[in-house]
C-alpha cells in the first residue's frame, strides 16, 4: 500500500502534467506558425523576383517616351507606343504565321502521337519494346544538336524559308508518345475486349474510348507544345529569311535590333508585350483548366 504521506505530492505532480503538455502543444503550435510564416515569406519573395521584370515591362510599354528614359517616377501613360510598334513592323503577319505554325504542329502531333501510343500500348508485334526504347532516345537528344542535319534535309527538299519547313522537324514528339502510351496502358483491357465483341474496329475503339478517356493528357501536351513553339527562336531564325514566314519571336528580335534600343525602351517593351500577351491572356482565361489538366496528367513544369 502506498504511503499516505506521498498522496499530496502525487496529486500535485498529476496536476503539473496537463499543464506541461499544454505548454508543449502551445510551443509546437507557435513553432509551426513561425515556420509557415517563414515559408510564405520566402515564397512571396521569389514571386516578387519573378513578377518585378514583368511589371517593369508592362509599365514601360505604356509610358510616354520622354518619361521612359527619365530617372524619376511618372504617372503618365499612353497607347502610342503600342500603335507605333504595331505599324512599325509587320507584327500582324508575324502573329498570323505563329498561329499557323503552332496550330499546324499541334494538329499533326496529336495524330502521330495517338497512333504511335496506341501501337506501343495495345498492338503486339515483334521488337515492340526495343523499338519503343529507341523511340525514347529522341527525348535525350537536345533539338539544337539536330539543327544542322535538319537544315540540310530541308535544303535538299527545297523547304527553306517556308512555314512547312519550320513545322516539319516537330511533327513527331517522343515525349507526347511516351505520355500518351502510359495513359493508354492504364485503361482496362476489358473496355477494349467489350468493344471488339460489339464489332468495333481499332480506329473506332481508339476514337471513342481511348482518346476521350485521355483528354487531360491531350490538354497538358497541347499547352506544352504551343508554349514551346510560340517561344521558339533559334530554329525559325535559321530557316526563315523573309518577313512573310517569320514568327513573332524572330520579328521581335529584328525590331529590337532595328531601333536605337538605348533610347527606345518603351518601343521594345511594347513589342515584347504584343508578343507575350496572347499566351498570358489564354492562361488567365483557362487557368483552372490548365492547372487541372497538369494535375491529372502528372506533368510538372
Amino acid at each position: 500500500m502506498d504511503n499516505p504521506l506521498k498522496l499530496p505530492l502525487l496529486m500535485k505532480q498529476n496536476k503539473r502534467k496537463p499543464l506541461e503538455e499544454d505548454r508543449a502543444l502551445s510551443s509546437e503550435s507557435s513553432r509551426r506558425r513561425i515556420l509557415q510564416v517563414l515559408w510564405h515569406g520566402i515564397g512571396f519573395g521569389f514571386a516578387a523576383l519573378w513578377i518585378l521584370p514583368f511589371v517593369w515591362v508592362v509599365r514601360t510599354a505604356f509610358l510616354p517616351k520622354e518619361s521612359a528614359i527619365g530617372s524619376g517616377w511618372s504617372w503618365g501613360w499612353t497607347f502610342d507606343n503600342l500603335i507605333h510598334v504595331w505599324h512599325g513592323a509587320p507584327f500582324g503577319q508575324f502573329l498570323l504565321n505563329t498561329l499557323l505554325v503552332c496550330s499546324g504542329v499541334l494538329a499533326v502531333q496529336l495524330i502521330t502521337m495517338t497512333m504511335a501510343a496506341y501501337a506501343f500500348a495495345r498492338v503486339r508485334f515483334a521488337g515492340r519494346d526495343l523499338l519503343f526504347m529507341l523511340f525514347l532516345v529522341q527525348i535525350m537528344v537536345p533539338p539544337d544538336i539536330l539543327i544542322f542535319s535538319n537544315y540540310q534535309v530541308l535544303n535538299e527538299m527545297g523547304l527553306l524559308d517556308t512555314k512547312l519547313g519550320i513545322m516539319l522537324p516537330y511533327f513527331a514528339s517522343s515525349f507526347g508518345v511516351f505520355l500518351l502510351r502510359q495513359s493508354f496502358k492504364q485503361l482496362p483491357n476489358e473496355l477494349d475486349e467489350a468493344a471488339r465483341v460489339e464489332g468495333a474496329s481499332r480506329l473506332h475503339i481508339l476514337s471513342r474510348i481511348y482518346v476521350p478517356l485521355s483528354r487531360p493528357i491531350y490538354v497538358s501536351f497541347a499547352i506544352v507544345s504551343v508554349s514551346f513553339h510560340w517561344n521558339d527562336f533559334l530554329w525559325p531564325l535559321i530557316v526563315t529569311n523573309s518577313e512573310e514566314n517569320r514568327l513573332l519571336t524572330v520579328g521581335l528580335a529584328m525590331f529590337a535590333k532595328s531601333t536605337e534600343s538605348g533610347a527606345q525602351w518603351s518601343d521594345v517593351c511594347a513589342a515584347t508585350l504584343i508578343v507575350s500577351a496572347p499566351l498570358m491572356i489564354g492562361f488567365l482565361l483557362f487557368q483552372r483548366q490548365v492547372i487541372g489538366s497538369f494535375m491529372n496528367s502528372g506533368i510538372k513544369g
